[in-house]
């Protein structure tokens, strides 16, 4: 099981998860919007890019991309 699915269910991100969502949230306070190619550009290639964002969130990891684009760019 993935963190993301986890974490639907009520269990807590990582802390490792959570840095990287506020990598997120940070990226689309400045560019309004985020998506897979932005992961392997900084700050993100710095921490592993995709790779590591699909080792973290696994197959939900498009799911939380698209989430945060729509929470936080509303």
């Amino acid at each position: 099981m993935d963190h993301a699915a986890a974490q639907r269910r009520g269990e807590k991100f990582t802390g490792e998860q959570l840095e990287w969502m506020h990598m997120i949230r940070d990226h689309i306070a400045t560019s309004v919007h985020i998506d897979r190619e932005d992961l392997d550009m900084a700050p993100f290639d710095a921490k592993g890019g995709l790779g590591k964002m699909y080792q973290l969130f696994g197959a939900e990891m498009d799911n939380v991309l698209k989430e945060m684009n729509e929470a936080l760019a509303a």
